[in-house]
């Protein structure tokens, strides 16, 4: 049986996830739904608070292949997209100078420590529907039990459910692949550029906070 997991975005900049010529791909950021993921398991976004209040849809992707041990970074086929952001050189991998998301520090983070790299999983996905700023929360009014997940969930993932609630989130994922027609409808909530983490982003708020 399929797992869903979801969890809330606090940018998105085509970074995680990174759509680009039909394709999305779920490689920086989130390594736990990364490693645990497989073929056929549904990840879905919302905006978090951050981001816009109202938790708006942001994606839905199938995972439809899972690439490990970091071979996303060392094919061709991928190194021209905005979230191949490190590459292999000698017997390790660096953060490809001038790339638009995140920066040396996060590497760790993102793939793992040499030599096993045991966090550089990719997700991909043919199978998806991304609306970034176009996205709805008309969710919450069809699907009371999604809305209330969505709302409680702070900053992870959850992708243990209910029976009522997997029975709601199944029948959102058919409701929008029923209304959405094309596999992207919307622009991203945000400018690429160069940035750390977003996790860097959150601890120096919360240190502001307790100033």
């Amino acid at each position: 049986m399929p797992r869903i997991y979801f969890y809330k975005l606090t940018g998105d900049d085509g970074g995680a996830p990174c759509m680009h010529d039909g394709l999305l791909s779920l490689a920086i950021c989130k390594p736990v739904i990364r490693r645990t993921a497989q073929q056929g398991d549904v990840i879905i976004g919302f905006a978090a608070n951050s981001l816009n209040k109202d938790n708006h849809l942001i994606y839905i992707a199938r995972v439809t292949t899972k690439l490990c041990n970091g071979d996303y970074y060392k094919d061709a086929l991928y190194c021209q997209r905005g979230d191949c952001i490190y590459t292999f050189q000698g017997d390790c991998f660096v953060w490809k100078p001038g790339a638009l998301h995140h920066g040396p520090g996060d590497l760790p983070h993102d793939i793992g420590l040499h030599p096993d790299y045991a966090r550089a999983n990719i997700l991909l996905s043919t199978d998806f529907r991304y609306f970034g700023d176009a996205g709805s929360d008309e969710y919450k009014y069809r699907y009371p039990l999604v809305c209330e997940a969505v709302s409680c969930l702070g900053r992870g993932h959850r992708v243990e459910h209910t029976a009522h609630l997997r029975d709601e989130l199944l029948r959102m994922i058919d409701w929008v692949w029923q209304t959405a027609q094309t596999r992207r409808s919307g622009h991203l909530a945000n400018t690429s550029r160069r940035c750390t983490c977003q996790r860097a982003v959150s601890r120096a708020r919360a240190a502001r906070r307790c100033m």
